[in-house]
């Protein structure tokens, strides 16, 4: 399989994030193009399959911005004003379009992690 997917586990409650709003962005230059906004289903991925695959699927950075702070007020997290974390965006790069890209995050109230999983 070729393409970019995600998953998001809510390390905190130990279970998919269910219901948590990701955007993906191309970058150029510094400069973010939004491509698609996305929400996640009861397993923390998306439905519909990968987020970019195809002709969609080129080379070059990306950022997805993952909606941590809605996601955790939502689930009953108590957050202070401001949250620690609100928004948290990763910004990877496509180099070989013919190779399957998983940017999982694992996400709890006062951190969070990620790495290219497969």
């Amino acid at each position: 399989m070729t393409g970019l997917t995600t998953h998001v586990l809510d390390t905190a409650l130990g279970r998919p994030a269910q219901g948590l709003r990701i955007e993906l962005f191309r970058v150029d230059n510094d400069y973010r193009t939004h491509l698609k906004t996305f929400e996640t289903n009861a397993d923390g991925r998306v439905d519909g399959g990968p987020l970019l695959h195809g002709e969609e699927f080129r080379a070059g950075y990306y950022e997805l911005l993952f909606h941590a702070g809605d996601y955790l007020r939502a689930s009953g997290a108590a957050l202070p004003h401001p949250a620690f974390l609100d928004l948290v965006p990763i910004r990877f790069g496509i180099a070989d379009t013919s190779a399957h890209y998983h940017v999982p995050l694992l996400i709890s109230p006062y951190g969070y992690s990620t790495y290219r999983g497969s």
